[in-house]
């Protein structure tokens, strides 16, 4: 869940800052391809808002002027046809309760509770299913990019449950949606829906048909668009990166997303931790960034078990727990970990998640 630092699945989210990480080249295509808007054309607006989720409120889309000025944004920068982009978002919806949902994120649990969701039997024993039905794969991924083999398929457990939970959303409509009645992150879906709409130029995809979450996260990684155009890959070679119906490359996928964010091969990413009286708390900030140095550490009465290398900073997590709190160390890999999704109890649950499959295969 990057997928919202922003959050997907569980989040989000975010990973989602990601769309400078990797060269995108402009797509030759100059416009919405025309077999796509015929296809948008002869379809009811209310054919996905209404006969398939009956139970959220949607009113349509107003072209106002912040959509209009979108519109002129995509026609200037990326030769958009105007008039083919506005039919296109006069079909969409605002989707009332996606607006809901993403102001109260899964992340906003205790840590006790936010656990319970990810470190389940059944999870745990798909994941071990999943690794051996894929376990060709990965080992040749994990080889390629260094990125632990458990990691990989503990987020994409973590995001959709192996595949079987992606969404059911209208990725348009999301974006739409959050783009232009959310005012807290308009700016950052606003930008990820330009990105949508050149993937689907890119990929020749309708832009009505892809669903995802009610951020806009797609597929077996749960990608925002910005991620999927500068990260997804093509690990059969076939021409198409679907992190869809392709296990294969939602593999690579996640596995490029790590590699380009920095993981470190045959790293440790989390130890558990003590601590003596409560002076720790004087250190515990919301940087998710290892800033604290082994030193600082000792000074206020933490403790350690497992060897860190002595000129390493590490980032001090305390989980709350329903008698106290539970302390960690979070070393480099889990900060790549929270470049998925910028939330430590993600991280975590990620982490602890892949060596309980680790352990149980």
């Amino acid at each position: 869940m990057k997928k919202i630092h922003f959050y997907h699945s569980v989040t989000m989210i975010l990973a989602l800052n990601l769309t400078s990480c990797g060269a995108t080249r402009e797509p030759e295509i100059t416009k919405i391809p025309e077999i796509i808007v015929q296809q948008v054309q002869f379809k009811q607006p209310d054919l996905i808002s209404k006969s398939t989720f009956p139970d959220v409120t949607t009113t349509p889309l107003s072209i106002n002027q912040n959509v209009k000025i979108f519109i002129k944004k995509m026609a200037e920068k990326h030769h958009f046809n105007e008039h083919q982009l506005t039919k296109l978002l006069q079909l969409t919806v605002i989707k009332n309760d996606i607006l809901k949902r993403i102001s109260s994120p899964s992340e906003g649990l205790p840590w006790h509770k936010y656990r319970k969701i990810f470190l389940t039997d059944t999870r745990v024993s798909e994941g071990v299913n999943f690794w051996n039905e894929n376990a060709a794969a990965l080992t040749y991924v994990s080889d390629k990019t260094g990125v632990a083999p458990e990691i990989i398929v503990a987020i994409i457990g973590v995001e959709t449950g192996y595949g079987k939970n992606m969404g059911n959303l209208s990725v348009l409509d999301a974006l739409v949606t959050l783009a232009f009645s959310y005012p807290p992150r308009s700016a950052f879906f606003t930008g990820e829906l330009e990105q949508f709409l050149l993937l689907c130029r890119e990929e020749n995809i309708n832009p009505r048909e892809p669903l995802g979450s009610y951020a806009g996260a797609m597929g077996y990684p749960q990608f925002m668009p910005s991620s999927y155009r500068a990260l997804a890959k093509d690990f059969e070679n076939d021409g198409h990166r679907d992190i869809w119906k392709n296990p294969r490359d939602a593999i690579a996928s996640v596995a490029n997303y790590f590699e380009k964010n920095g993981w470190e091969r045959n790293q440790s990413i989390a130890v558990q931790a003590n601590a003596v009286g409560n002076q720790y708390k004087a250190i515990l900030n919301k940087d998710l960034k290892p800033n604290t140095t082994l030193a600082q550490l000792n000074l206020v009465g933490v403790s350690w078990a497992g060897n860190i290398s002595e000129n390493e900073k590490v980032k001090l997590v305390a989980l709350e727990q329903l008698n106290g709190e539970e302390l960690w160390l979070g070393l480099h890999n889990f900060y790549v970990i929270t470049r998925y999704n910028h939330s430590p109890l993600y991280a975590m649950a990620t982490y602890q998640l892949s060596r309980e499959i680790k352990q149980h295969r």
